[in-house]
């Protein structure tokens, strides 16, 4: 194995673009994933020939090959309570399921600023809101699928609007409204993720802990440049880092990654596993389609931990 590169890309990228959306738009990408009964559910941001955002759903039998549906299920809200905060768009979806619901978290966006909010639905065809768990200027966050003591757990990005530093945060809550304890999890370092943080995909429990992708970005002359690592939480107390790949493990090379309306970018929102421990990665690509890479789990928590090896053993 590389140890800089455990995803091997689906042969077929892109698996989406927008000539697979059966309405106009100007792109999709960014797509939350997750299996729902016998299907593989992915839930996509499309942008409009306007600039605005919003969601919907593409369905696979074997989670390579997706039919989009013929029209948006979730768009900006008319309800006073929320439209002044998704006025401009809702973007950047990610799924988790706890229980019999799958949650929904996801970027609003006004003119205000991006906040998060967050969404449930037993059957990916009513999607209820639950509230907007931020202020602004937060965005991508990721809900735990399961209480930890009793709480909900969210890990989030406030600030890293523009020029600001971005951290990843973690919070707890008691029914997914009222959010506190509120820490730092994980800060930009100099290299690869100089610029800002952002949480990519939900936990997955794992035997060594809670495993997630995260995405980093730094400034070049070229323009930003954005790639991802993966993190790797304690089971009781995920506010404690066990392992975190302080180099990316995946990153723009492909034409289709390289080449769009925001060049040079990989941005996984969704990831599944698979029963034989294959990690199915879904991305966006340079902010223009929807791609997929491959890995393996103990490859992947293998990175997570090579820093903690080295200081232990010395090599």
């Amino acid at each position: 194995m590389n140890r800089l590169y455990p995803f091997k890309r689906f042969k077929g990228n892109p698996i989406l673009t927008r000539e697979d959306v059966p309405y106009p738009c100007n792109t999709v990408f960014n797509a939350a994933a997750c299996k729902f009964r016998d299907e593989y559910i992915l839930l996509l941001r499309i942008e409009d020939l306007s600039g605005v955002s919003h969601l919907t759903i593409a369905r696979s039998e074997n989670g390579y090959e997706f039919e989009v549906d013929s029209e948006p299920w979730i768009v900006p809200s008319n309800d006073e309570r929320f439209e002044p905060y998704e006025r401009y768009g809702i973007e950047d979806p990610r799924i988790t399921q706890i229980e019999e619901y799958y949650y929904i978290t996801y970027t609003a966006f006004g003119p205000f600023g991006p906040r998060v909010g967050i969404g449930r639905t037993k059957d990916f065809v009513k999607f209820e809101r639950i509230s907007f768990a931020t202020e602004v200027d937060n965005k991508d966050a990721v809900l735990f699928p399961e209480k930890i003591d009793g709480l909900y757990v969210m890990i989030d990005r406030p600030l890293g609007w523009g020029a600001q530093r971005g951290d990843i945060w973690i919070q707890f809550s008691p029914d997914l409204v009222f959010w506190g304890k509120a820490r730092v999890l994980l800060s930009p370092e100099p290299g690869w993720s100089s610029a800002k943080l952002g949480i990519s995909t939900p936990p997955i429990k794992t035997e060594k802990g809670w495993l997630a992708f995260y995405h980093g970005v730094r400034e070049t002359g070229g323009g930003r440049l954005y790639r991802v690592g993966a993190i790797l939480m304690d089971l009781k107390h995920p506010e404690k880092i066990i392992g975190y790949t302080p180099h990316f493990i995946f990153g723009p090379e492909e034409d289709y990654e390289r080449t769009g309306d925001v060049p040079n970018v990989v941005f996984p929102c969704g990831v599944i596993l698979e029963d034989d421990r294959t990690l199915k990665l879904y991305y966006g690509a340079a902010d223009t389609c929807i791609a997929l890479a491959e890995a393996h789990l103990d490859d992947i928590i293998r990175l997570c931990l090579l820093e903690k090896e080295k200081v232990r053993t010395g090599k």
